[in-house]
């Protein structure tokens, strides 16, 4: 009998500017037997190495590594590469695989890429959305934020944030590169991976623990330095009363309806009027994760927390907006960090 796979594989995008370090990330994973179950979809076949870890050719698109784990290529739509492995698992053809790993290219946006396994009609009824893991280049990252607005983009959306070459950059570099990472995504766990690299645990299997049990940390004041996207900054929301989840359902709904293409990410743990345990939300501009009720509160405060990273987007107009919808009441001042 052929194994059985989920019913709602996860996704994991692996992002980051040009020479951040992504392939050789990649390279690492590979390697890893936590990845033995997994299948990753990888823009060449060259640029990564495979042919110390190639058990079989299955064929000029897809590979199976000695770990288990099956590579392919992409070639044309994400979407008909993902239907193929999908096809291919259920046909089991290829091992039944548990997550899929993409590889995005260096200039990548990852919101399209999201949008793909979110919004795709078949897509959507076999895969999940899980951990974004997003490669900085600690020596270039500066040049490349200033330069380059998907790699502030990369940065906002992820997950988990790993940071490269700290061992070849100086200091004083490391240390600003690293406060303009925390002022545009204050959220997401960080790693130098010269140091301190991460397992494939961390970065991809541990995506409905983390998404939903982090504590959402205080937000720290803005910077305002002159740089070409600055626009990108994060705040947080809090509430001390219960929220009315028909309201909120309605007030983000019209928000992200509203202002979507700026509303980077909104993730956030809520006190549902008539709930005992918090509800969980995550969002990525057009794009909301369902709902998830949490089996009990992180802490004693109860307290409904909101986090956002936004592109041009004033904490005030948010404020403003749930006021109008009749949820600013409860609305407390949250003191940055």
């Amino acid at each position: 009998m052929a194994e059985a796979f989920p019913d709602f594989t996860p996704v994991n995008l692996l992002t980051g500017c040009l020479g951040s370090g992504k392939t050789t990330l990649l390279q690492r994973l590979l390697a890893d037997p936590q990845l033995s179950d997994c299948a990753v979809l990888i823009n060449e076949f060259g640029e990564v190495g495979l042919d110390h870890h190639l058990l079989e050719r299955i064929d000029e698109t897809m590979v199976l590594l000695q770990s288990g784990c099956v590579c392919c290529t992409i070639r044309g739509e994400l979407s008909d590469a993902i239907r193929d492995l999908h096809e291919r698992r259920a046909r089991s053809k290829i091992p039944p695989f548990q997550r899929l790993v993409i590889e995005s290219t260096g200039l990548a946006d990852p919101f399209p890429i999201l949008s793909t396994v979110h919004s795709d009609p078949v897509l959507r009824h076999h895969f999940r959305l899980g951990n974004v893991i997003a490669t900085i280049d600690a020596v270039n990252a500066a040049h490349q934020l200033d330069a380059q607005e998907e790699c502030a983009r990369q940065i906002a959306v992820a997950d988990r944030l790993i940071l490269t070459k700290t061992d070849i950059a100086e200091a004083d570099v490391v240390a600003r590169v690293l406060r303009r990472i925390t002022a545009i995504n204050p959220a997401a766990p960080l790693w130098r991976s010269a140091e301190t690299p991460p397992s494939a645990e961390e970065l991809l299997s541990q995506d409905d623990v983390a998404l939903h049990h982090e504590a959402l940390p205080s937000v720290p004041p803005a910077h305002h330095h002159a740089h070409a996207h600055s626009d990108i900054h994060a705040f947080a929301l809090a509430f001390d009363a219960p929220l009315d989840w028909t309201l909120f359902g309605i007030w983000l709904t019209m928000l992200l309806n509203r202002h979507g293409q700026r509303v980077l990410r909104v993730k956030g743990i809520l006190n549902i009027a008539g709930n005992a345990t918090p509800v969980a939300i995550h969002g990525v501009q057009h794009l909301v994760h369902p709902p998830l009720h949490l089996r009990a509160w992180p802490d004693a405060a109860r307290q409904s927390r909101l986090v956002f990273i936004v592109k041009g987007l004033e904490q005030g107009r948010i404020a403003q907006s749930l006021r109008a919808f009749g949820l600013g009441g409860a609305l407390v001042a949250v003191p940055p960090a």
